[in-house]
């Protein structure tokens, strides 16, 4: 399984809607194990963004139709960034020559 961080950020209708953003969150978790990933946390935060997933999913495509689903409803934009433990990391420094 690989990695994903995805930051959120509220569009108008979130913030509007922003009460119901819990019951959003249950659901995401269970769209995200019927296609294959999990999650792994959910936060609200205070800051440059409003939320953060930390995500496992099996490959990108996966992943991103996760992140696609929740953000086509319309309630929060997203940035994803896929993240590398350190054995995945030690794996891309051994290929540097």
């Amino acid at each position: 399984m690989h990695t994903f961080i995805a930051l959120l950020n509220f569009t108008d209708q979130g913030i509007h809607n922003l009460k119901d953003s819990p019951l959003r969150a249950d659901m995401f978790l269970e769209v995200a194990e019927k296609a294959g990933a999990h999650v792994k946390d959910v936060y609200w935060t205070l800051g440059d963004h409003d939320g953060v997933l930390i995500i496992e999913a099996p490959d990108d495509e996966t992943a991103a139709a996760v992140l696609l689903s929740l953000g086509s409803h319309g309630n929060v934009r997203i940035k994803t960034l896929r993240a590398f433990d350190w054995p995945e990391f030690q794996s891309v420094l051994d290929r540097i020559s």
